[in-house]
């Protein structure tokens, strides 16, 4: 028996018929050759470049620089921050009873505001990726989209009109009945809430469509099949197949939710106060960046661990729930 093995691999060379990989090469074709490792690594870093740039200077240059300034201080009126002297006095300026109400009422917005934009996305989100035709779900997405077509700040402020006291609504729903007196929801906590959800529920909306739409119709069919009603396969089939989403969607409303300041300042006024109304007033009111940066420090560890703390949490709701549903198949065979 012969073999075309004429040469070893070592030092770059291959075995006839036989590419560097060990995969066989087509017949009467030349082997396929690796590309060296640096060329490889040159290949990647020039096809990365652009991502890293955009870290880089819109992530990384930007919280160092929020970081270095909360060490520093506010040396006189007439100056922002100073960094010849470095301490953690702002840190625990920061951390007076202000601040921790507010951020204690702000952690009270994004935690309900995200439960919310939840609730009504989770039947929304199921409607579009499963109920309806294929042929509308295009359209129906572009209008879920159609919010972020307009600037944050004009959307915010169209909410600003409709809760006039003297607004349409207030005078519609008057005119029905259900009030006898000017609608005052304006500058309230619950205005805050309402527009958070309006702002952020499209940002819900689309990973669990995009979850519930991979979960697949077969594997409903099939749950359908073994006797389980629409109910039981939403909740046992649908919903943990689309888990990845929620948690996306959940990350994606409630870390922005948190530092929002522009729906506090135009709906809230003084009882619908967030945290970052009080960093944005450190940098462009009081001009004490060092303050500003040491709050904006803090809010983000808050965040940080507050996504820690629920993660952990839904981690062991799910093994606990796994648990319960374990089926012992030796107690079976034993009787």
């Amino acid at each position: 028996m012969t073999t075309t093995a004429t040469a070893s691999s070592i030092g770059g060379e291959h075995l006839d018929g036989e590419d560097v990989d060990g995969r066989r090469a087509a017949p009467g074709s030349a082997p396929r050759q690796r590309r060296p490792l640096r060329s490889r690594i040159s290949g990647t870093t020039v096809a990365g470049f652009p991502t890293w740039a955009f870290v880089l200077f819109f992530f990384i240059v930007p919280l160092a620089l929020v970081l270095w300034y909360s060490f520093g201080y506010k040396p006189d009126l007439f100056s922002a921050h100073a960094n010849d002297k470095l301490s953690f006095d702002r840190y625990a300026e920061a951390l007076d009873a202000t601040f921790l109400g507010t951020f204690l009422n702000t952690l009270r917005i994004g935690l309900l505001g995200t439960a919310i934009c939840l609730v009504i996305a989770v039947p929304f989100a199921y409607w579009l990726a499963v109920k309806l035709r294929p042929q509308y779900r295009a359209l129906a997405l572009a209008l879920v989209l159609v919010p972020f077509w307009t600037n944050f700040l004009v959307r915010t402020l169209g909410w600003q009109i409709v809760l006039s006291p003297q607004g349409f609504l207030s005078d519609a729903l008057q005119g029905l009945g259900i009030i006898h007196g000017n609608l005052d929801v304006l500058y309230t906590q619950a205005a805050v809430q309402l527009g958070v959800v309006y702002n952020y529920l499209p940002l819900m909306i689309l990973p669990l469509y995009v979850a519930m739409d991979r979960a697949g119709q077969p594997l409903r069919e099939a749950s359908a099949d073994l006797g389980a009603n629409r109910v039981r396969t939403f909740l046992q089939v649908t919903l943990p197949l689309a888990a990845p989403g929620i948690a996306s969607g959940c990350l994606l409303v409630f870390i922005p939710l948190m530092g929002d300041y522009v729906t506090a300042s135009v709906l809230g006024g003084a009882q619908g106060n967030m945290v970052g109304q009080l960093v944005a007033s450190q940098f462009n009111t009081a001009q004490n960046w060092a303050l500003g940066s040491a709050m904006a420090v803090l809010l983000m560890l808050f965040i940080a661990a507050a996504v820690v703390v629920v993660g952990g949490a839904t981690l062991i709701i799910r093994f606990l729930v796994r648990r319960s549903r374990r089926v012992d198949l030796t107690k079976g065979a034993a009787a």
